[in-house]
């Protein structure tokens, strides 16, 4: 019997100042197909409290009452260490923008940032299940820090979906854009037009700008269309509790956690 194909859709970094911008993509993303949609939410993002900002809260509560699900998405979203070394400079500052909050965090930092990005979940009581670190750059201290945070059931990175409960990291391709630059927004449209997503399940990372420019957003919308023609739609908590269900049969063949950080750190 061929395995199930599935698509998680998220919305990165969701906070105050980039929420009107992120309905938008939903609104584009609506105009495909009515799909369940992961928000990473941001607890303050660039040092801005999510939580003082009227009527925030309140509309994440919306989304939930609508199907989404709410993940946390680091807690301030920016990495302000200094890099050590110029491989680590051009991730750290060229790559993600200086946004790869949680790759150099101590593990002291890392459990502060997760306890009080979990407390805040709990006061607005949201289900929290994911963690997924800013610029998908989680180091090795902060690997030990989600250790002791068991509501977390998973993480994802850039290549993978790590089912931390069922103890399975899963390849799963992300599809994701620039739009910092025309070339890389050109560059964008040139990949979403390549049939890469082959693995069982694909996800489409999307970002607050990602419907401000018409040619990119007809680009993801046209193979967000194509996706859905094989793919069941699910958030990120669903898929990870298909990952769940079939851990037995698929330990043979996944990735350990501890060879997909490997892999991760490699990148």
């Amino acid at each position: 019997m061929p395995e199930s194909r599935h698509l998680c859709v998220s919305v990165h970094d969701v906070a105050p100042v980039t929420w009107r911008s992120c309905q938008r993509v939903l609104a584009a993303v609506r105009e495909v197909a009515e799909i369940p949609v992961t928000l990473l939410v941001v607890p303050a993002y660039h040092g801005q409290c999510s939580a003082l900002a009227p009527g925030f809260e309140s509309a994440m509560t919306d989304q939930l009452a609508q199907g989404h699900e709410l993940a946390l998405h680091g807690y301030f979203h920016r990495d302000l260490g200094v890099p050590q070394s110029a491989v680590d400079w051009l991730r750290r500052r060229i790559y993600t923008a200086g946004e790869g909050e949680f790759w150099a965090l101590s593990r002291d930092e890392a459990a502060e940032r997760l306890l009080l990005g979990q407390r805040w979940f709990a006061a607005n009581r949201w289900p929290l299940a994911g963690f997924v670190p800013p610029a998908w750059l989680l180091g090795p201290e902060a690997w030990h820090a989600l250790r002791e945070f068991p509501a977390f059931s998973y993480v994802t990175t850039f290549t993978h979906v790590h089912a931390l409960h069922a103890g399975v990291s899963v390849r799963a391709p992300c599809l994701t854009f620039s739009t910092r630059r025309p070339w890389r927004r050109a560059l964008s449209r040139a990949w979403a037009t390549l049939g890469w997503l082959e693995a069982p399940l694909a996800r489409l990372a999307l970002h607050p700008q990602d419907a401000a420019y018409n040619d990119l957003r007809r680009a993801w919308q046209r193979k967000l269309e194509a996706l859905l023609q094989d793919r069941t739609p699910l958030t990120k908590v669903q898929a990870v509790r298909q990952l769940a269900v079939s851990a037995p049969r698929r330990a043979a063949r996944a990735e350990s956690p501890a060879q997909a950080r490997l892999r991760e750190r490699m990148l």
